[in-house]
C-alpha cells in the first residue's frame, strides 16, 4: 500500500474516533496468501496489527460483513482495539443499508471515500455516491471533492440509526440546496 494511502487512513481513523491513539503502537506482517484473521478474509500483502496482536487493518479477499455492512472485496477495513469495526474504504460504490456510499477511488482503494461505524457496529457516516432520499431528508452525493465546493459531504447518523445531518441536494426545510442540514433532536 503506498505511503500516502497509509496516511490517509491514520488520519480518518483519527478522526472517526480513533483507531491509532497517541502512543499505540502498529506493527506489519507480509501475508504470503489470504489468511483469515480474527474472522476477516485478509488478501495476500500487508496487515497490520496493535501491540496486543489484535487486527488493525487489512484488505479482505471476499465480500464481508462488517458492522452493519456488507463490504465488497478488495476493501480496505480498519477496527479498533477491541476488535470491532472502525472504518471502511470500499473498493467500489456499494450499499449499506439502504444507501449506496462511495467507494474506489482512480488513486487507489487506500484513497476511497470513508464509512465509519460506531463501536457498536452501527453506521456513524457516508459519503453517498448519488444524490439519495433519507428518512425524508434530501441528501446530497459526497466524496472528498465535494468538501471542496460546499459543506461537510458525508451523512451522519446516531447510533440508534437516525439521520443526523447532511449537505442538502435540494431546498428542504427553510435550507437552500447545498446547505448543511443537521438534526439536533435524537
Amino acid at each position: 500500500m503506498p505511503k500516502i494511502a497509509f496516511f490517509a487512513l491514520l488520519f480518518c481513523s483519527l478522526l472517526c474516533g480513533g483507531g491509532a491513539r497517541a502512543g499505540a503502537q502498529s506493527t506489519h506482517r507480509r501475508l504470503d496468501q489470504t489468511t483469515v484473521i480474527q474472522g476477516y478474509s485478509c488478501a495476500k500483502g500487508y496487515a497490520w496489527f496493535f501491540a496486543n496482536g489484535q487486527l488493525n487493518r487489512c484488505i479482505v479477499a471476499q465480500e464481508t460483513a462488517f458492522g452493519e455492512a456488507r463490504i465488497p472485496a478488495g476493501s480496505y477495513i480498519a477496527l479498533f482495539p477491541n476488535g470491532s469495526p472502525n472504518l471502511v474504504q470500499m473498493s467500489h460504490d456499494a450499499p449499506v443499508l439502504g444507501l449506496t456510499c462511495q467507494g474506489g477511488s482512480w488513486l487507489g482503494v487506500g484513497e476511497a471515500s470513508v464509512v465509519a461505524f460506531y463501536p457498536s457496529g452501527k453506521l456513524k457516516t457516508c459519503s453517498l455516491a448519488s444524490d439519495q432520499t433519507i428518512q425524508g431528508v434530501p441528501c446530497a452525493k459526497g466524496g472528498f471533492f465535494a468538501t471542496l465546493t460546499g459543506p461537510d459531504p458525508s451523512v451522519y447518523f446516531y447510533e440508534n440509526g437516525k439521520l443526523g445531518g447532511c449537505r442538502l441536494a435540494s431546498d428542504y426545510a427553510g435550507l437552500g440546496k447545498g446547505a448543511l442540514w443537521r438534526q439536533l433532536n435524537r
